[in-house]
């Protein structure tokens, strides 16, 4: 039976695709007429030492690919995760690992490895496959954007039925291999899910030119910025306090955006009772109260579904345009990276702001008017990478993002990171010896570039560049 390597390990060819996706799901005639295997992570020193074992009896013995014994790094380094098959008797028929490809820093890349199935379990059952299977998922659950594994040539077909993409030719232990890459399409998904249906929405609008696809408009004849923003209800009715807090911060960040100063608010509010809706006001007024903004008016309704909304306008004699940014500009993330993430949004929301005294908050919100670079977005709900496609589309342009030079909190891996709401994160373009965002407590760094083309691509330490976006964001074209 032909061997299939990832990384240098061996499996059994998996069984012919519909039967294995029928094991894989569980389908009850499949599973009667085969064993029921699960698989979990290692627990303790026990699965660690069977699944060590299976590797020198498969690498080493049987494969001759080592001397002695197939254990590296890896194996030492605490973030690695084992995930091992078992059979209905509890004993491990085959594992996998994963784990970050650097000593350093976790960018995000990750690379699978030392996959193996004792040779009784080899068959079609299909065990290789669902072990694959499970380091995928657990590699994207782990905020993971680029996962790359190391394939025996004559095998690279299986991986490809798996879903695994074709890199280029390698070696690996002197036996010719193919590096294999797993697509992982969270970034895209997430600018999909929140902007791809603006083009055509908003294509009948009317928008000032040079503007189009900014989240605030000058107002025509006068040096007034307008902005509107509403808060998604469902975090209206669950989390009142915060939804008051947020409708005022976005706000404030699409006009810090165009260089605005803020100078008033107006506030529509929804609510199934007036203590919801004193709630939401709570959480609105105490933003309010940080920002310096007054909320000057508004409407507000009792014994409806929750909404919330606000309309903000400031004062700029030079906006800066989101779409301002022109192929050899550089890049510049300028984000607060204190905080962590909003309890019950772990992964989507952090929470930069609530913290902030207001004169940490008045720099950071006035940043951009001080520099007042060529282009300028506040991170949205499509997260860094869909936010700088965002302005890469409106500048008519692609963006490529160096991803280990993007500042990042501690607390959130870089999958989150790049597709969450940061609370505070400005993107800007402007040319390279343009000075930096002065942003108080804010981080910032140069961490890629505008050039040729659409999309936004990640650039990696090793020099290959993975597809963040393969195309436009929103479809509203250039500004």
């Amino acid at each position: 039976m032909n061997a299939v390597y990832l990384d240098g390990s061996v499996i059994a060819p998996a069984a012919d695709g519909p039967q294995d996706i029928l094991a894989l799901l569980g389908d009850r005639n499949t599973l009667a007429r085969q064993p029921a295997f699960r698989i979990e992570e290692a627990e303790g020193t026990t699965d660690v030492a069977a699944y060590r074992q299976l590797r020198r009896d498969a690498f080493v013995h049987e494969q001759e690919l080592f001397a002695g014994n197939d254990l590296d790094d890896r194996d030492t380094d605490p973030r690695t995760i084992v995930l091992v098959a078992k059979d209905p008797e509890g004993t491990v028929v085959g594992g996998v690992r994963l784990c970050p490809v650097h000593d350093g820093p976790d960018i995000g890349w990750w690379q699978g490895g030392r996959l193996v199935v004792a040779r009784r379990a080899r068959g079609p059952h299909g065990i290789g496959a669902m072990l694959v299977r499970a380091a995928c998922a657990r590699a994207e659950a782990e905020g993971v954007l680029r996962f790359d594994a190391t394939v025996q040539t004559r095998n690279e077909l299986l991986f490809k039925r798996l879903g695994w993409q074709r890199v280029r030719d390698t070696t690996f232990a002197g036996v010719p291999h193919v590096l294999m890459r797993w697509p992982i399409s969270r970034i895209a998904a997430q600018a999909a899910a929140t902007k791809a249906a603006l083009g055509p929405l908003l294509a009948a609008l009317p928008a000032p030119a040079g503007f189009v696809g900014d989240d605030g408009a000058p107002v025509p004849g006068t040096d007034v910025i307008a902005a509107c923003d509403a808060i998604v209800p469902s975090m209206v009715e669950r989390d009142p306090e915060w939804a008051g807090w947020c409708a005022v911060l976005v706000n404030v960040n699409d006009l810090a955006a165009m260089g605005a100063s803020p100078l008033v608010l107006l506030d529509a509010v929804g609510a199934k009772d007036a203590e919801h809706a004193a709630r939401i006001l709570a959480g609105l007024r105490r933003a309010a109260e940080a920002y310096g903004v007054p909320v000057i008016g508004g409407h507000t309704q009792l014994g409806i579904p929750a909404a919330l909304s606000v309309t903000a306008l400031g004062r700029t004699r030079y906006p800066v345009p989101g779409g301002g940014g022109r192929a050899g500009h550089v890049l510049r993330l300028t984000a607060d990276l204190g905080g962590g993430w909003r309890p019950g949004y772990q992964g989507r929301q952090w929470d930069s702001t609530t913290h902030r005294r207001a004169d940490e908050l008045r720099a950071m919100t006035g940043s951009v008017s001080a520099a007042r670079p060529a282009a300028a977005k506040d991170v949205s709900m499509a997260g860094i990478a869909g936010t700088l496609g965002m302005l890469a589309e409106a500048s008519g342009c692609r963006a490529v993002l160096d991803v280990a030079a993007v500042p990042r909190p501690r607390g959130a891996t870089v999958g989150d990171w790049f597709t969450c709401f940061p609370g505070f994160a400005m993107l800007t373009a402007d040319t390279e010896d343009a000075p930096p965002l002065p942003a108080g407590p804010a981080t910032g760094a140069v961490c890629g570039e505008l050039t040729e083309g659409e999309g936004v691509g990640l650039r990696w330490p090793d020099g290959d560049t993975t597809e963040g976006v393969t195309s436009t964001v929103t479809g509203m074209g250039t500004a």
